[in-house]
């Protein structure tokens, strides 16, 4: 029998993004909620309920109060909003990690993660659990999005003929640090301090590029560029979704270098990039904010918890 499939929010951008990547799928039963019973508290219930796995693409205080709207023990849960994303009893969704994919299969509760989030743990975390970064370190992070990011408000924004002409330039935002990413960057990546964050929406649809600068003597004694390219072949190993890549720069090269964030727009896949000199260096994150970043990385968790093959219907 087919798994039955609920998404809860259809609507929006990361739901419409998910609905579009299962809506040919032949392995799976879509559940479908009428337009005009999408708040009916009682509907939604009966198709949580109904349903062997639900997608939650909602504000923090509805996705937890769909959660609340499951009665049994079988619904199983990828929640895409950041309410449970270091709570207890909730598996993080990032496969790759060490550990985590098997975590994911046996879940009942996932938090899918946030899109500047899986750029920042993507770099950071190898490294610590490699034992090449201290617990201690201080770090900043700078990661540039296409203006999807911001969900259905930001790109009627954008793409209003009338728009305010700022908007033809790069923003800067989020300057108090307190942006909704920042505690599960900190925890995830086993940090004593948050990283100093500054996330930048520019004027394109989607695409992103996360990056951390780092001087070399942060790091573990004897580490060089090149050395660091081998260690995140290593974690990574032949990962389908996450690729480390040698051009173009990794090694001790003191050669200019462009990376743009829309890249991988389109795609489900993220590609680490590391580029500098023997001093200084930069490792960035490139993958699709709605991919790899949401609505990717959430069908990617889904497989694994249906038993699918992991990256099926994924565009990489």
């Amino acid at each position: 029998m087919k798994p039955k499939v609920f998404i809860d929010g259809r609507e929006g951008t990361t739901g419409l993004q998910i609905y579009d990547r299962l809506a040919e799928r032949e392995d799976i039963e879509l559940l479908q909620i009428a337009g005009d019973k999408r708040k009916d508290a009682a509907e939604r219930r009966k198709l949580l309920n109904e349903a062997d796995l639900v997608f939650l693409c909602l504000p923090d205080a509805a996705a937890v109060e769909a959660v609340s709207l499951i009665e049994n023990g079988n619904t199983r849960v990828i929640d895409c909003s950041t309410a449970h994303r270091t709570a207890e009893g909730w598996a993080y969704g990032f496969p790759e990690l060490h550990g985590q994919r098997e975590k994911i299969a046996a879940a009942k509760r996932v938090a899918n993660p946030g899109c500047h989030a899986t750029g920042f743990i993507s770099i950071v975390r190898p490294l610590v659990d490699l034992g090449l970064l201290g617990r201690d370190a201080l770090l900043s992070c700078f990661s540039l999005t296409g203006y999807s990011g911001g969900g259905k408000k930001m790109i009627a924004k954008y793409e209003d003929p009338d728009r305010n002409p700022h908007l033809d330039s790069p923003c800067l935002y989020s300057l108090l640090q307190r942006h909704k990413h920042l505690p599960e960057m900190r925890t995830l990546c086993g940090l004593d301090h948050p990283p100093v964050f500054t996330p930048i929406v520019d004027d394109y649809y989607k695409g992103m590029a996360a990056a951390v600068p780092f001087h070399l003597s942060q790091l573990k004694a004897g580490a060089t560029l090149r050395a660091l390219c081998g260690a995140f072949r290593e974690y990574y190993g032949d990962q389908p979704v996450i690729r480390t890549r040698e051009d173009p720069l990794c090694g001790d090269l003191d050669v200019a270098a462009e990376l743009y964030g829309n890249v991988f727009s389109g795609k489900d896949c993220l590609s680490i990039v590391l580029a500098g000199n023997s001093e200084r260096f930069t490792v960035t994150a490139l993958f699709d904010n709605l991919g790899k970043g949401a609505s990717g990385a959430a069908v990617q968790n889904m497989n694994l918890m249906l038993g699918f093959e992991e990256t099926k219907g994924l565009a990489l």
